[in-house]
């Protein structure tokens, strides 16, 4: 009998010991991965980027839009609510009709910027929503769970929170599998639901361009063109209280 099959091995008794009835059938041993895997989960976090221009317009086969999907539901959630859904939108006429939202919210984020800046927001490429063969609309159902729902109760915002996490998911994988993404947020949510039949109480939370790249930078695009550099990892962390100093 392996360690893994004995009950009264050391490292595993207890937390079975501990579990509800019918519990333990469902624990697993937690151990680190092996150097490779730990490496390959690094990298796809360390190299994931966010793609503006770059995108191939062949398609994406359904099973791997299937296995990123996958990876989205995958996702923790606050009382386990699950709260996205995903609109998978391939047609073109419908992403132009967002292509041409997103233009108009574009120019006005464009004026809010002077000077060097705006000359420098204007080169930016942000052509995804055109390029890339799929677009993904992440939503948030504010109401799924009920009018309670566990770890929600003091902070409604966990419902957005759970559904960044499977937006991350999706990226992770989608970089593991040669995929680009790209996360458009700038346009007026109104806009959007207009075009997608979106219900009231459902929110955007991302507006993902997905699709193959040959290419991806080697940093954030932001910052290879000046926009903004990473900052220090040291001075955003504090050790047991808010330290005051100077601001990112």
């Amino acid at each position: 009998m392996s360690a893994l099959d004995d009950p009264t091995d050391a490292n595993l008794a207890p937390s079975i010991a501990d579990a509800p009835a019918g519990v333990s059938d469902h624990l697993i041993a937690a151990g680190a991965f092996s150097e490779g895997e730990r490496n390959a989960v690094y990298r796809a976090i360390e190299t994931r980027r966010d793609v503006r221009d770059q995108f191939r317009s062949d398609p994406l086969p359904e099973d791997l839009v299937r296995r990123l999907l996958q990876a989205a539901h995958s996702a923790p959630s606050v009382g386990f609510m699950q709260p996205w859904n995903f609109i998978l939108i391939r047609q073109p006429e419908t992403r132009e009709r967002v292509w041409q939202a997103f233009h108009q919210a574009n120019e006005e984020a464009c004026a809010m910027f002077e000077g060097d800046r705006r000359a420098q927001y204007q080169r930016l490429k942000l052509e995804g929503i055109r390029k890339a063969p799929l677009s993904i609309c992440i939503t948030c159902d504010t109401t799924r769970g009920g009018p309670v729902v566990l770890g929600r109760t003091h902070n409604p915002a966990t419902d957005v929170y759970s559904t960044v996490c499977a937006v991350q998911n999706l990226w992770l994988a989608a970089r593991a599998e040669g995929v680009g993404v790209g996360w458009v947020s700038i346009f007026h949510e109104e806009a959007i639901k207009t075009i997608l039949g979106i219900p009231e109480h459902v929110k955007i939370v991302a507006w993902l361009c997905v699709g193959y790249v040959d290419e991806l930078y080697d940093m954030p695009e932001l910052s290879v063109k000046g926009w903004r550099d990473r900052l220090p990892l040291d001075r955003l962390i504090f050790e047991e209280c808010w330290q005051d100093g100077e601001e990112p």
